[in-house]
C-alpha cells in the first residue's frame, strides 16, 4: 500500500506498520557529459559522504534486454555488505 502525507514523501508499509519505510526519491538531475561523465553535485557528494578518489560501484538492473535502473554503492559499503550476506553462507558450506 502507498501513503503519502502531506508532510513526508511518499511511503510504501503495510497496514499497521509502526514507521513506514522511506522511499527512494530525486535528489538531483545530472547531465551526461560527451565524454560519458557526469558530474555529483557537492550536496549530494557530502550527503553521502563521498570524497575525491573514491571508488563506487555501479549496479545495474535489467529489465528484459535493456538497463533500467542504475545504482551507484561506496565500493567499500558494497563490498562490506557483500561478506555480511555471503560470509554465513560460505562457513555453512565449509563446515
Amino acid at each position: 500500500m502507498i501513503r503519502r502525507t502531506k508532510d513526508a514523501p511518499q511511503t510504501a508499509g503495510t497496514e499497521g506498520d509502526s514507521a513506514p519505510t522511506p522511499c527512494c526519491k530525486i535528489e538531483a538531475l545530472v547531465t551526461l557529459d560527451a565524454r560519458g561523465q557526469i558530474l555529483l553535485p557537492k550536496e549530494i557528494r557530502d550527503k553521502a559522504g563521498l570524497k575525491s578518489g573514491d571508488k563506487l560501484a555501479l549496479i545495474a538492473c535489467e529489465s528484459g534486454d535493456r538497463i533500467s535502473r542504475l545504482t551507484l554503492v561506496k565500493a567499500d559499503q558494497f563490498a562490506e555488505s557483500a561478506r555480511e550476506m555471503l560470509g554465513p553462507i560460505a562457513q555453512m558450506l565449509t563446515e
